[in-house]
């Protein structure tokens, strides 16, 4: 089995500032990977590079061994790449239901089947299907925007920071969904700064600090890694 998502040397810049220097990091076939590290390591940044919405200067980005290239975020959707980026983004003019409709190009009756599999990963929302987003709760948009993304049905869904916001309450209930959507197949790379949840639903992960990754290995083993405990756990 071919590694899904290949990144190497990664640099992106926004002017003399330095984003990403020298990434590397892979994610295999239904294998969900995290991305931590503090507010400004460059972790959204990264998941824009991938998605093509972050220039890179230098590196490769490669998906089931091809290159991106120069490729716009819509042609990386089509090829398997599903995006949801920070600050729950859905069209709060339109009701649930509408939101995920919309997402899909697929024809009708294959669209209400995804839809009806989105009302069963998130059954709160399915409880709110006719209702204008602009009134759902916080936690509710984060679900719909994660729904949003699953309706083009991707390979690699890129989650950045899904629980920012959140009452702590609803934060474990978003991470579990997380946990569903990996077991369900579709791989996962997750950026998230509540590193001890992150780590909980990962098989891996990458520590960035300053655009650079300084550590990498097992989510399990890092959660008792005493340099990782000191910086993110408290300890």
């Amino acid at each position: 089995m071919s590694t899904l998502l290949e990144i190497e040397g990664l640099t992106v810049r926004y002017g003399p500032v330095v984003a990403l220097d020298g990434v590397a990091l892979a994610v295999e076939p239904g294998e969900a990977v995290a991305l931590i590290g503090a507010n400004g390591a460059g972790k959204s940044t990264l998941l824009k590079a991938v998605i093509g919405l972050a220039h890179p200067h230098a590196g490769a980005i490669r998906l089931d061994g091809v290159a991106l290239g120069g490729s716009g975020a819509h042609r990386r959707a089509a090829r398997g790449l599903g995006y949801c980026p920070e600050g729950r983004r859905v069209f709060p003019g339109m009701t649930v239901r509408d939101n995920l409709a919309v997402a899909s190009r697929a024809p009708a009756r294959r669209r209400n089947g995804l839809i009806e599999r989105m009302f069963a990963l998130f059954p709160a929302l399915a409880d709110k299907a006719g209702t204008r987003a602009w009134q759902l709760s916080g936690g509710q948009q984060q679900m719909l925007a994660i729904a949003r993304a699953l309706m083009t049905e991707p390979r690699l869904l890129l989650l950045d920071e899904p629980s920012l916001g959140l009452a702590p309450q609803l934060v474990r209930e978003m991470f579990a969904h997380v946990r569903a959507i990996a077991a369900s197949g579709t791989a996962v790379l997750l950026a998230e700064q509540n590193v001890a949840q992150a780590l909980a639903v990962t098989a891996r992960a990458y520590v960035l600090q300053l655009g650079r990754v300084v550590g990498a290995g097992a989510s399990a083993a890092l959660r008792d890694d005493p340099a990782i405990r000191a910086a993110f756990l408290g300890g």
